[in-house]
């Protein structure tokens, strides 16, 4: 049976890899999109309930959804190299989707240790005060921390939805002696400093869903523009 290949097993893995990734990315999106404009709109008792009773499923959901799409992904990029060699990280195939792969990692490191834990102090608030308790004073800090993550965890997953659809079907071209080096460089000190600001910054553009969409549609464009020239 193809299935009980090497390829078959492969394949159960990107099929694993897509399911869990839209588990996690339509949560995100969920979150951002949706979630967000009804809290901004509802009273205080429904935001509540809300954060007491949906949001802990959702984040279930979110988390373990992203647990599993990083954990079939990587395990896709170690088949990959054991199958045709670890050469193929040098070719263009591997530029996008190792790019798409450190986005997807920046991302997965904001929900397990930005937002998870600070969603996290804003539901034991929210079911604090409903039992009558006065609100945790680092609640709302919590809840702007875990925004600002989220917000960027959009931001990074527009170009790495892109990047990672590109490696199989947009070739980019490569020299034999392409500056591997200096673009890994390059793109490094980009995403480290988007993930800064992610973590200690502000969220400037990214406050509102049109922001945060063209944004992300512009550091794809930028990216894009960074790899033409370097190689």
């Amino acid at each position: 049976m193809s299935l009980f290949t090497t390829d078959g097993f492969y394949h159960v893995f990107r099929w694993l890899h897509l399911f869990f990734g839209i588990i996690w990315i339509g949560h995100l999106y969920y979150f951002n999109f949706t979630q967000g404009v009804f809290f901004a709109k509802t009273d205080g008792n429904t935001k509540s309930a809300a954060i007491r009773q949906l949001l802990p499923e959702a984040l279930w959901w979110f988390r373990w959804g992203a647990m599993w799409t990083f954990v079939t992904g990587l395990s896709m990029l170690g088949m990959k190299g054991h199958l045709v060699g670890m050469e193929i990280f040098a070719s263009g195939w591997g530029v996008w989707i190792l790019l798409g792969t450190a986005m997807a990692t920046l991302m997965w490191f904001n929900v397990w240790f930005v937002i998870w834990p600070a969603q996290q102090v804003v539901i034991a608030s929210a079911e604090g005060v409903a039992g009558g308790k006065p609100a945790d004073p680092a609640a709302a800090d919590a809840g702007a921390r875990a925004l600002r993550a989220s917000r960027h965890n959009v931001l990074f997953s527009i170009p790495m939805l892109f990047f990672m659809g590109a490696a199989s079907h947009l070739p980019v071209q490569m020299d034999v002696d392409a500056p591997l080096g200096l673009l890994t460089g390059v793109l490094g000190v980009v995403l480290a400093g988007i993930e800064f600001n992610a973590l200690k910054g502000k969220l400037g553009p990214l406050t509102t869903v049109k922001g945060v969409i063209a944004s992300g549609f512009a550091l794809v464009a930028i990216l894009i523009a960074l790899v033409e020239v370097i190689l």
